[in-house]
């Protein structure tokens, strides 16, 4: 149907990324204490920050002004999201790929990579096993081939849905792909996708360009920059947007990730739904040695200033990232993870807890099961979710933001956690897990007050325990 682009095919693009002004912005300065807090309140106050804004708080280098950052990005946090932490899974359904992408396992140079496609049964298996681990979202992830074009990519999410393990089913599917036409995004999302999520991978063009040979598909950096322009036009109202950090500097790359979600808000009229900052990992085939290392503590500060910066978008933390890591990050901001992750292809039937490097794009730092995730989340406070009301109710889009901006939408996401939680807990969750789990419901019960939505709720949960209903949402 849809095939990839040819290559040299930006004629038209839209370049938002002005890296002489990202330059200017950056350059080294003492950000005025004031201006810092001004900033930082403003934030605070649910709004979106300027890139001038962004610059100043990726300037701060004092430790008190870093410290209220952070301290800001939690404060932030519990105010849009509260406590909840959405869980979802990654698929990958092939590592054939075209590009030549010098940092990862998949790139077509690499003889150490064992080449393979799910299809049929062997997908329909990798499916079964996700359901009965619990998951109910599903990002499927293909390397970029002519094989993997918007059909074979729609039939992947048709499957998906499709498949039902005893109690289990998948009821959100997101993407991440190569960059389509809007003829191929139309018949993606008229598959049922959720969102639709397109790694610039960096933002500096030089970089780029080196990472990226010219003669591949991926090496036309204005076009793959359009990606998502493309995608709203075709009515995939849901988009996500990320960089991999390491590439190059950190700050430009954070500049590069507001300029891209304030150009979706100027023209769309809404932001990226969610935006992914992974570190750069180890993978087979790869050597990189001059990679921009960014340091643990400039990882954090990478979460904290993205959560200031853009108040309503989700922030996604990969299992990329070791255990204790990813546990203290998730207070600056961080809405959704992934969790029993495995990346080789077939890894949820075949692979067990090794990982197999030449079936890999990169290598994990968090390889513990889902139900492990869950049991640590819930004793450090937070709801784990497998909420999918907003996306199957049509609050997405520029309808979602008119309900997260004012802040009503945590009216629907405190009930529709507890409800998918409730459910995990009853079908999957492990006799230790699934009491901390009621535990720490009924401490959130007894925090919302005794109004009608409180009483339907009960109602929901109640119908859940005795088994007399399942995927009850508002």
């Amino acid at each position: 149907m849809c095939a990839l682009p040819a290559m040299r095919v930006s004629a038209g693009c839209i370049d938002f990324i002005n890296e002489a002004r990202f330059n200017a912005l950056l350059a080294p300065s003492r950000p005025d204490p004031g201006r810092v807090r001004e900033i930082i309140d403003k934030s605070l106050a649910k709004e979106a920050l300027s890139l001038e804004e962004t610059a100043v708080l990726l300037g701060a280098e004092d430790p008190g002004q870093i410290e209220a950052i952070f301290q800001a990005a939690r404060t932030l946090k519990e105010r849009v999201y509260g406590n909840r932490i959405v869980l979802f899974a990654p698929l990958y359904i092939g590592n054939h790929c075209v590009n030549d992408c010098a940092y990862c396992g998949f790139k077509r140079s690499n003889k150490e990579a064992v080449r393979r496609t799910l299809r049929g049964g062997e997908l329909e298996a990798q499916i079964r096993a996700l359901q009965r681990a619990g998951h109910k979202r599903l990002i499927l992830v293909f390397g970029e081939h002519p094989a993997y074009d918007a059909e074979s990519i729609a039939e992947a999410v048709r499957t998906a849905y499709r498949i039902k393990e005893g109690r289990g089913e998948i009821r959100r599917v997101n993407i991440n792909a190569a960059p389509l036409d809007v003829e191929g995004f139309r018949a993606v999302k008229a598959a049922g996708i959720g969102t639709y999520q397109i790694f610039m991978e960096t933002y500096h063009r030089a970089t780029y360009a080196r990472l990226h040979p010219a003669y591949t598909r991926k090496g036309d950096y204005l076009y793959r920059l359009d990606a998502l322009n493309r995608a709203l036009e075709a009515g995939c109202d849901d988009v996500g947007i990320g960089a991999l950090f390491g590439l190059y500097d950190w700050k430009f790359e954070v500049l590069g990730l507001v300029a891209h979600a304030l150009h979706l808000q100027e023209r769309f009229r809404v932001g990226p739904h969610t935006i992914s900052f992974p570190r750069i990992k180890p993978a087979s085939g790869v050597c990189l040695d001059d990679c921009h290392d960014v340091s643990d503590e400039e990882f954090a500060r990478v979460v904290a200033i993205l959560r200031l910066a853009v108040p309503y978008t989700g922030l996604i933390l990969t299992a990329r990232e070791p255990a204790a890591l990813r546990r203290r990050l998730m207070a600056f901001g961080v809405s959704q993870i992934d969790a029993g992750t495995r990346l080789e292809i077939g890894g949820y039937t075949e692979a067990g807890d090794a990982q197999v490097m030449e079936r890999e794009q990169f290598s994990l730092g968090d390889v513990r099961s889902l139900d492990e995730v869950i049991f640590e989340l819930v004793e450090d406070g937070y709801v784990p979710s497998f909420c999918t009301a907003c996306y199957r109710l049509g609050r997405t889009g520029e309808h979602f933001m008119e309900f997260a901006i004012p802040g009503f939408i945590k009216r629907f996401c405190t009930p529709n956690a507890l409800t998918t939680f409730k459910e995990y807990l009853i079908d999957y969750a492990s006799p230790r897990t699934r009491a901390a789990g009621e535990r720490r419901i009924a401490a959130e019960l007894a925090q919302l007050p005794d109004d009608p939505q409180k009483a339907a709720l009960m109602r929901r949960l109640e119908a859940i325990e005795t088994g007399t209903a399942r995927d009850l949402y508002c």
